[in-house]
């Protein structure tokens, strides 16, 4: 991108540039609206096993996939007979909703009745993203009752709530953090006009991007986290790159022309901020290398927002400074200029020199008092514990848990596949064969199978299955295990879902399924969970290593440097090491009102991402203020205290508004959002502060010419 082009174009054309970005903001602003209609679940669904054992339960077993669960739970008075009636009742009620298949009375199957407490699932042929209407309709036709309560909950229940959290979520921070920004803005420029033109650049990126990932999700499934992650990664990167060029601008303006101030803006800021761009882009691009499509889409969605915000900063930000350049320059006080010379910076600056090795320390202490905590960081897929205790969905789960899910086991459902149409002798042999290792294993405390149920060796059973007149005796217990070539196993495990013993065992027997004379696919709640950990930590070192290289080629190509990029790239490891170590001393801990929890799973590899690349702008702007300094003076102490005391207030700014950007999600209703607002908001704020201002000079300041070396 010739940036230079750019900055004679707007200076040529800027009342043609505004309209055609004004035209844009119309057409894709329309269709932002409408952006959740097109939305998906979390996207955390990998396509293994699991999702296949998912589609053969429900197509040949009739176990629902992805059922609404409707718990119910009465008081003591309450007699058995009345609360039999009363489910009874409530599932007549609940009949002929639209796209209703079946339903699983608990007054029909065993063990989904227990005391107090029974449960009834409900299949639909609606995706979960498609049943929000429907929820609606079945929250309306749930009958009241002053002793017993019927509530909803499941993945599709769960979801909707999410997701009507997350739009809610989404305009409380709109409201409280672009009026931030604007203030924040004000305050380091002075003037309203040079505030705005950050804001109006921020608030088209996030519009127009909202509007077309609404045309995307028309043809791909799209996460409906990027709900959340459009405008808070938009707005950020947005007013911070449109910061940078204004802050220059006015700078330069004070001894040139308009038109030579901009030229000189675009090659010196402008340089800065596609670098900067081009490090978030590889960092999103990393996240593309875990199969899920939570990630795809956030990292798609991320790269979109991005690509406007660099589109809008080259050519709408030049224009609108050349046309707005006589108000701009009155708008600059002297006591603005005066800071800016370094009164305040200057002394802070030559502080930090004079003393790196007892600062470099100092930082070098708080990182690693923050980096504590994060060996004790504990990773989990979301659940309905997302939302706050209030919801009903996440009550009735937890109903649903403590009435009828063990805490210290994990349910895993075996589909055993025959290699021809019908399970022939040897496969029950086979099969027979399979349960018994299973019993025998020191991990499993039940095998629940077609031989359990019927006592009888493989060769009666499949003596019987072959007699209609002799099976249809047994016909229940058969139609729940058996179906034309496959047979189900259902094995209950010592451990919860998420316990590394339990996905051990599973990985291990997923090879022996594999291997098998008689081959196997093994499903359920433990599956699915291994699965998706599996996905993300088998690829985050492919995530890693990409993101490394590519930055390491950016800033090399910036710098001509060596060993300023491993600096850098170290640097942004610490704060982002940092910043985990708090998220987990307050979300795990239970810090400032906060309910005790695990660090949703998506949550550090987003913040890495997103934060590596936004962090790694704070450096380039830094560092190539003080390698513009070098060049002139070839003096590295000169060019250290010449670039902090130029561009410390501007990248504190910038900082303060990306924290006054993402710090309003924490104060959302969904666990992950709040983990996603305070993770990059802290990230932030320990880069600008102790790693920017204190241990980068300090390292620069002992590393001396080595800074620059190169072969």
């Amino acid at each position: 991108m010739d940036v230079q082009k750019l900055a004679v174009m707007s200076i040529r054309y800027p009342k043609t540039i505004i309209l055609i970005w004004t035209m844009f903001l119309i057409f894709f602003g329309f269709y932002a609206p409408k952006l959740p209609a097109v939305l998906m679940d979390h996207g955390l669904m990998p396509d293994g096993a699991y999702v296949q054992v998912e589609r053969i339960l429900s197509s040949d077993f009739h176990v629902p996939k992805d059922p609404v669960i409707v718990m119910f739970e009465k008081q003591h008075a309450v007699s058995r007979e009345q609360f039999r009636q009363y489910i009874q009742q409530t599932l007549i009620r609940l009949q002929g909703i639209d796209g209703l298949s079946h339903i699983v009375s608990p007054l029909e199957r065993e063990g989904m009745l227990k005391g107090n407490a029974a449960y009834a699932l409900l299949a639909f042929t609606q995706s979960p993203h498609e049943m929000k209407p429907v929820i609606d309709e079945m929250q309306r036709r749930l009958p009241h009752h002053t002793s017993i309560s019927a509530k909803l909950t499941g993945k599709s229940v769960v979801q909707a709530d999410v997701n009507r959290a997350s739009q809610t979520d989404l305009g409380k921070a709109e409201r409280l953090g672009i009026p931030a920004a604007f203030l924040i803005l004000c305050l380091a420029f002075g003037g309203i006009v040079a505030a705005a033109i950050p804001v109006i650049i921020g608030v088209i990126g996030v519009a127009g991007t909202m509007g077309l990932i609404y045309w995307l999700g028309q043809t791909m499934e799209i996460s409906n986290f990027v709900l959340n992650v459009i405008p808070m990664v938009g707005l950020a990167l947005s007013i911070d790159f449109a910061l940078m060029l204004v802050s220059r601008f006015q700078e330069e303006l004070k001894r040139e022309k308009a038109p030579q101030a901009l030229m000189t803006t675009m090659q010196t800021a402008g340089r800065a901020v596609l670098f900067s761009a081009v490090c978030v882009l590889f960092g999103l691009m990393g996240i593309l290398f875990i199969p899920l499509p939570m990630f795809t889409s956030i990292a798609i969605g991320a790269m979109t927002v991005l690509t406007v915000s660099v589109l809008l900063t080259f050519t709408l930000a030049p224009a609108l400074l050349f046309l707005l350049s006589p108000i701009l320059k009155a708008e600059s006080p002297k006591r603005l200029v005066a800071a800016g010379n370094g009164r305040f910076w200057y002394a802070m600056s030559a502080y930090v020199m004079k003393r790196p090795v007892r600062l470099g320390l100092l930082a070098s202490l708080l990182l690693g008092l923050c980096l504590v905590p994060l060996s004790q960081m504990k990773l989990a897929i979301p659940d309905a514990a997302s939302l706050p205790p209030h919801y009903s969905s996440r009550m009735a789960f937890e109903a649903y848990q403590n009435h009828f899910v063990s805490r210290t086991s994990s349910d895993v459902v075996i589909v055993v596949q025959g290699k021809s149409h019908g399970l022939k002798k040897e496969d029950w042999l086979h099969a027979y064969a399979l349960s018994q290792r299973l019993e025998n294993d020191p991990a499993v405390q039940r095998v629940d199978s077609v031989f359990s149920r019927l006592r009888m060796q493989p060769e009666s059973l499949f003596f019987l299955y072959q007699k209609p007149a002799l099976k249809a005796n047994y016909e229940p217990i058969l139609q729940s295990f058996v179906k034309d070539n496959r047979m189900l196993l259902r094995v209950t495990l010592d451990g919860e879902p998420s316990s590394q013993e339990v996905m051990r065992w599973l990985r291990h027997w997923e090879q022996e399924g594999e291997s098998s004379h008689l081959p196997f696919l093994l499903g359920g709640e433990a599956k699915y969970q291994q699965e998706v950990f599996d996905s993300i930590f088998q690829n985050i070192k492919y995530v890693l290593l990409f993101i490394f290289i590519s930055n390491y080629a950016v800033l090399f190509f910036a710098f001509q440097s060596v060993l300023m990029p491993i600096k850098m790239i170290a640097m942004n490891l610490l704060s982002l090491g940092a910043s985990f170590g708090i998220l987990v001393w307050i979300f795990q801990e239970g810090r400032f009102g906060i309910e005790p929890g695990s660090i949703a799973i998506m949550i550090p590899v987003f913040i890495f991402g997103l934060v590596f690349g936004i962090s790694m702008d704070y450096g380039v702007f830094l560092v190539s203020r003080i390698f513009e300094a070098y060049q002139r003076t070839k003096d590295n102490s000169r060019a250290i205290l010449a670039g902090l005391t130029t561009v410390s207030r501007l990248i504190n700014s910038a900082a303060a508004i990306m924290i006054a950007v993402t710090v309003p999600f924490a104060f959302g209703e969904v666990a992950g959002v709040k983990q996603l607002g305070i993770g990059i908001a802290s990230a932030i704020l320990i880069d600008a502060t102790i790693v920017r201002m204190m241990l980068v000079p300090s390292l620069m300041k002992l590393l001396g010419k080595w800074n620059w070396w190169r072969p």
